[in-house]
């Protein structure tokens, strides 16, 4: 059996690819043998010669696509680094709505419950908000057809399709005994970067990122407005489980609070020309104190702002130590609408920080899923300076300049999330409570009736672990009552003011107000220092 055109095509992307590796894999800065060619098509002669044997005498039928896509492609980019990655059509399509910050849909997150879909919170203005979808219900039909046996992955393929269609949903919801049905017309759906914005206090903001799309700068600028920032006292920007995206809106977020000129970030790699990012538009010299809030699982864009700010003495880095990673993606369009994100470079802070932590002799696994342990701490030998003569540290992300430590749900804290039993008391409360008034809070009696709610669930529990966890309950009660009874984004603001983590930054305030001072005989050790500095950057 010969390969058919559709299967030589596959090959040739295969090729493509194996010459991208192959350029990254020579050595920095020198020209490509002239054997680089030859190595490439026999490389692809082998695996043609491959897969024609398999496709031939294989036991059963192949999918060459499935082979190449999910298998041949995935694998050479593992050999690179953890960040390469290859996307099938689907998950390429994904790719570019989280970049744009928008998708054709009805606006809602669902999550699993007791192996069935359920609504964790429709979006404000959407119109799955619209037509009265709500937290607790839980999704049985689609369109009529029974998904009660789907994932939720399965789920929301069926929900989402193009705008201006309509979806039929059919929920059971507590306390009512026939499935209730929602004619859904969907729409684009904007997918804020910048979820919640407002004053936590009298003159301090509260804003947080949660991703750097499409329209993180845009964002940035409405929240500062909606804040007042000429007459801000004090600004918390909360990047906590940001995870990144586009490098440009991180530039963007960086511009926006340093001063005109100030490098921001650069980057360069073996065929990638060095760049370095200034402030272009800058704070037009407002300045008040910030607190930037990062965790173990704060990575690539948000440490670049991060480290920016650090670097240049602008705001004080509050958390735990950063993800650590320093490598630029560059995506690729290529054939049957696939893509490529191919590691090109590497990024450095200003003080001449990379960020990347190592990543040889680690399994995957282990490298995303532990991101906190301390194996992966900054390396305490490679120090910087800032402007005004700190020192910092390279090679393992960003450490803070005020540790705390890392927040852990107990077991008591677990049960309680895994089985939604907050929520669901909540969408209880809030039926019950049609008329909620702005400001309600959770009073003793509220966390007595949740108790009683507990005993009548036969959740088992020790009063010791109710006693204990008061705070957290309370919190999260308060949370999704504001969800159900208002909606997402007044359940997100109380859900931060009550954040123990977020109170200690507030406070932490005057301490990063002490960096905005002019101490000038701090920048000139500084200057001097950095000039005494061997060495250039070093990669891992």
């Amino acid at each position: 059996m010969k390969i058919n055109g559709r299967r030589f095509r596959l090959g040739c992307l295969f090729a493509s690819v194996c010459a991208l590796a192959l350029a990254l894999g020579g050595a920095g800065g020198r020209a490509a043998p002239r054997t680089d060619g030859d190595r490439v098509d026999e490389s692809l002669r082998k695996f043609t010669h491959v897969l024609g044997i398999i496709e031939n005498n294989y036991a059963d039928e192949v999918e060459s696509a499935k082979a190449i896509y999910h298998g041949a492609i995935p694998q050479m980019l593992r050999v690179l680094d953890p960040h390469s990655s290859f996307f099938d059509p689907e998950a390429f399509k994904q790719l570019r709505d989280d970049q744009k910050g928008r998708y054709a849909g009805v606006g809602m997150q669902i999550g699993n419950r007791n192996g069935g879909t359920v609504v964790i919170a429709p979006f404000p203005r959407t119109p799955a908000y619209r037509a009265g979808l709500r937290p607790g219900d839980v999704i049985v039909e689609v369109d009529k057809n029974n998904v009660e046996d789907m994932t939720v992955g399965e789920v929301a393929d069926r929900l989402r399709g193009p705008a201006d269609t309509e979806v039929l949903i059919g929920v059971e919801r507590r306390g009512l005994d026939e499935m209730l049905e929602f004619a859904v017309v969907r729409a684009e759906i904007p997918r804020p970067s910048i979820p919640t914005a407002f004053q936590i206090e009298p003159g301090v903001g509260f804003i947080r990122i949660d991703t750097f799309n499409e329209n993180t700068g845009r964002e940035l600028d409405a929240a500062l407005a909606k804040l007042d920032a000429a007459n801000l006292q004090g600004v918390i920007l909360d990047m906590r489980e940001n995870r990144g995206g586009l490098l440009s809106e991180g530039v963007r977020v960086s511009d926006r609070f340093l001063e005109k000129g100030q490098t921001i970030v650069s980057h360069h790699g073996r065929a990638s020309q060095e760049r370095n990012y200034t402030v272009r538009k800058g704070n037009g010299g407002r300045k008040f104190p910030m607190v930037v809030m990062v965790n173990c699982n704060s990575a690539s864009a948000s440490e670049i702002v991060a480290g920016a700010m650090q670097d240049h003495d602008r705001a004080l880095v509050v958390g735990h130590s950063t993800f650590g990673k320093g490598l630029v993606q560059t995506v690729y369009e290529l054939p049957e609408t696939s893509g490529l994100a191919l590691t090109t470079a590497r990024y450095y802070t200003p003080s001449g920080r990379l960020i990347q932590r190592r990543y040889d002799g680690v399994s995957m696994i282990d490298y995303y899923n532990n991101p906190c342990s301390e194996g992966y701490r900054p390396n305490q030998e490679e120090v910087r300076l800032t402007d005004k003569g700190r020192r910092v540290f390279a090679g393992g992300g960003i450490t803070p300049d005020v540790e705390f430590e890392e927040r852990r749900p107990n077991d008591f804290q677990w049960m309680l999330v895994r089985e939604f039993v907050i929520s669901t008391f909540a969408q209880d409360y809030t039926r019950e409570h049609p008329d909620l008034p702005r400001g309600w809070d959770v009073t003793g009696e509220v966390v007595e009736e949740f108790r009683l709610f507990l005993n009548s669930e036969k959740i088992e529990y020790t009063q010791a672990d109710f006693i204990e966890n008061v705070d957290f309950i309370k919190r999260f009660i308060k949370r999704e009552v504001y969800n159900s009874a208002y909606d997402i984004e007044e359940g997100q603001r109380v859900y931060y003011e009550l954040d123990p983590d977020v109170q200690r930054a507030v406070k932490l305030l005057p301490k990063a107000e002490e960096l905005l001072k002019d101490d000038k005989s701090l920048v000139a050790a500084a200057a001097g220092a950095r000039q005494r500095r061997p060495g250039g950057r070093r990669s891992p």
